[in-house]
């Protein structure tokens, strides 16, 4: 005769916790409600998928680093904002980081750009798909800091690897040589295989200027808006709005 108390000692011993509550859930049902040998073995199955599925979405949010806890339904939507319901759900279901297209958010300080960008970001994290959310600052000390202790190389390959990199306050500050370089090179690297969501004050053609070097900048905005979804966020400062 088999034993329940067994059975799940071994399941835990498996880590199949979505299996060790389904068995638990039956195993407290009335015998004669209890699932047939077929129905139990398709909810055990349903039930590990859905626990390693959210124990996944619990870890990409965490390594993320997301800015902000944005989601979709929070994004407002307007014609001041010149953004539409109709942008947002071709960005909803992941099929753009799927065609490894990128994302180009422009606008003025404190208009929701890195608001967007982190709820694209954490929406990413729910359909499973590994997300890394950096502001320019902490992607130029990282670079530095690579190329100091000799893991640059390292570096943009953990980069190339990443489904979908979002790079927050892009021409902030002035680039150097470095920074236009590991640009370039990042870029290149997930060219047509990787999606990522560039969000920036500038307008899109101040690009150009920003990055301060004619033939870098060349290949970098032409590796950038390939293949782009451009979203130029208008209206007041939402942090005014907060403020007031």
């Amino acid at each position: 005769m088999i034993d329940p108390n067994a059975t799940l000692s071994r399941l835990e011993e498996l880590n199949l916790e979505g299996m060790v509550q389904a068995y638990r859930d039956n195993l407290h049902l009335p015998p004669a409600e209890r699932r047939a040998p077929d129905e139990l073995v398709a909810g055990f199955a349903e039930a590990e998928y859905l626990k390693r599925a959210s124990r996944r979405t619990e870890m990409y949010l965490k390594t993320s680093k997301l800015r902000y806890d944005a989601v979709f339904e929070q994004v407002e939507c307007s014609v001041e904002r010149n953004l539409t319901r109709q942008q947002l759900a071709a960005l909803s279901d992941g099929s753009f980081i799927h065609r490894a297209e990128n994302v180009l958010i422009t606008g003025a300080t404190g208009c929701g750009k890195s608001h967007l960008a982190c709820a694209i970001g954490r929406r990413a994290c729910m359909l499973g798909i590994k997300t890394v959310y950096l502001g320019m600052n902490r992607f130029v000390e990282r670079v530095n800091l690579a190329r100091l202790d000799g893991t640059f190389i390292k570096l943009l390959n953990s980069f190339e690897k990443i489904p979908l990199v979002i790079l927050d306050d892009f021409g902030l500050a002035p680039m150097d040589g470095n920074t236009r370089i590991a640009m370039m090179q990042l870029l290149e690297d997930r060219y047509g295989r990787r999606s990522t969501i560039i969000a920036s004050q500038l307008p899109l053609g101040k690009w150009h200027q920003a990055i301060d070097e004619p033939t870098l900048a060349d290949a970098i905005m032409d590796r950038m808006t390939a293949s782009a979804h451009r979203i130029e966020l208008k209206g007041p400062s939402k942090r005014e709005k907060k403020i007031k």
